[in-house]
């Protein structure tokens, strides 16, 4: 059963029936004594609870009922209903334990995709077993493109194998490099969504003036530049998933806007002021702590709880180094197709030198440094020498010196390369800090960044 709390009669009336169309029995009642009375008779599986349904309109009395509700009930989800205007009582709500908030007038095909999506993940455990080996899980899910058997992995591939099937907005945390995109192409593919688009957006290399564009979309003439028509990117996502990788970067206008169509599940494109309804899944990544970005108020709060009904953590690869070896190995497998080495392989002592380095340009960084070292090496069998003739553009520990190469030792491209290396490793991947750092444009970092191949998307 559902239990819908809400003074007004209207809304008690259309909702229930919306819930008994959708096959969940709902009981409506209008106030705190009533529903705590029917919740004591009969346990709902969920609970629909407006902020406000007394005389006052403070949100005061919809919070007493969620604590009660929690203090009674620890685990029964509680779904709030609250006006755009008083989201930040809906924030409240969610320090106190709410499972999610929607804002009035709901879209009924949002309300009814939430529940679902809150109900699958509410839902009983099964009785505890042993966890599912990295074998059980490529026979129950497609994880094809992640190599790795740390504990540590194993642990976000059973989360994104639980949470992939509903509709749960994920955000991603992780250091760059980790495989954040990774993960967010494997909750499309292992999601009901799989044959529709997945959508990549790099928020981190879109400027204030242009998010709206990119986006939303325009209309030819809507502004000055706007010479054709464009297609924004939640339109391209529709039916499907949008990964908004670098939301943290994300200044705080523009995050305003990002709430409001996420909240309300509709858009305008620029320059045609009819609404237009999102069907999408929502996934984000970022490598900053948004829970620290909140409290320096450089992220809305509103927006943090929007984005993460669930939090996925990749650990580093320094937290893994016995997946080292495994990720050496997938690499060299693909570099004999790309080179035509057939005989290309990597010897254990390089292995073993390899796990031993603190890599903290992750996974991404490893890969570059295999490849590297397949380019230069004219072996068959990589050993650490074919590694660490790579030193100079790979940071291998803290400088003991700050003295400049002898000359000689090294080009200014590769100097230039290097010093970039570092200075992305320093920042995690924040390429406005990186650009200010070097006395860059973004312009001219990306044009660095493209002639020496080192790869940002996906961070």
């Amino acid at each position: 059963m559902i239990l819908l709390v809400d003074d007004d009669v209207a809304v008690r009336t259309s909702l229930g029936l919306l819930l008994k169309q959708a096959g969940y029995p709902a009981q409506a009642v209008p106030g705190a004594a009533e529903a705590l009375a029917a919740a004591e008779a009969t346990p709902p599986r969920l609970v629909l609870l407006d902020m406000n349904f007394a005389l006052e309109t403070s949100g005061a009395d919809g919070l007493r009922l969620l604590a009660e509700f929690k203090q009674k009930w620890p685990a029964l989800p509680v779904v709030l209903l609250t006006g755009w205007g008083s989201i930040a009582l809906a924030v409240e709500g969610m320090k106190a334990g709410a499972a999610e908030f929607l804002t009035k007038p709901w879209s009924n095909e949002h309300l009814l995709s939430t529940i679902a999506t809150v109900l699958a993940l509410h839902a009983p455990e099964p009785v505890a077993g042993p966890a599912l080996t990295r074998r059980q899980l490529d026979a129950r899910y497609d994880f094809q493109q992640i190599v790795g058997q740390d504990a540590g992995l194993l642990h976000v591939l059973r989360q994104v194998g639980q949470v992939a099937a509903t509709d749960a907005a994920v955000l991603i945390e992780g250091e760059s490099g980790t495989g954040k995109e990774l993960i967010a192409e494997a909750l499309h593919r292992n999601s009901p969504r799989r044959r529709q688009p997945f959508v990549k957006v790099n928020l981190g290399g879109i400027s204030a003036s242009l998010f709206e564009s990119e986006l939303f979309g325009h209309r030819r003439g809507a502004f000055t530049d706007a010479k054709t028509d464009r297609v924004g990117r939640f339109e391209l996502a529709q039916g499907g998933t949008i990964f908004l990788d670098e939301i943290g970067e994300l200044d705080l206008s523009s995050q305003v806007k990002l709430l409001r169509v996420l909240q309300d599940r509709t858009y305008e494109v620029l320059g045609d002021s009819k609404p237009r309804r999102l069907d999408i899944r929502v996934v984000c990544a970022t490598n900053r702590r948004l829970a620290e970005e909140v409290r320096a108020g450089r992220f809305r709060e509103d927006l943090f709880y929007r984005i993460n009904l669930i939090t996925v953590r990749l650990p580093a690869l320094r937290e893994r180094p016995q997946d080292i070896g495994l990720l050496v190995r997938h690499f060299v497998e693909q570099l004999r197709a790309t080179y035509q080495r057939p005989a290309l392989q990597v010897g254990t002592r390089a292995l073993h030198w390899l796990q031993e380095q603190p890599l903290p340009g992750n996974i991404r960084e490893l890969k570059n440094v295999v490849e590297r070292a397949v380019l230069v090496s004219g072996h068959d069998e990589l050993a650490p020498e074919d590694f660490q003739a790579q030193a100079s553009v790979m940071p291998v520990g803290p400088a003991t010196s700050n003295e400049l190469p002898a000359p000689g030792t090294i080009t200014l491209d590769e100097l230039e390369e290097q010093m970039i290396r570092r200075t992305l490793a320093h920042y995690e991947g924040n390429l406005s800090r990186v650009a200010r750092a070097l006395g860059l444009s973004r312009g001219a970092l990306y044009r660095r960044l493209e002639k020496y191949g080192i790869e940002v998307v996906g961070t």
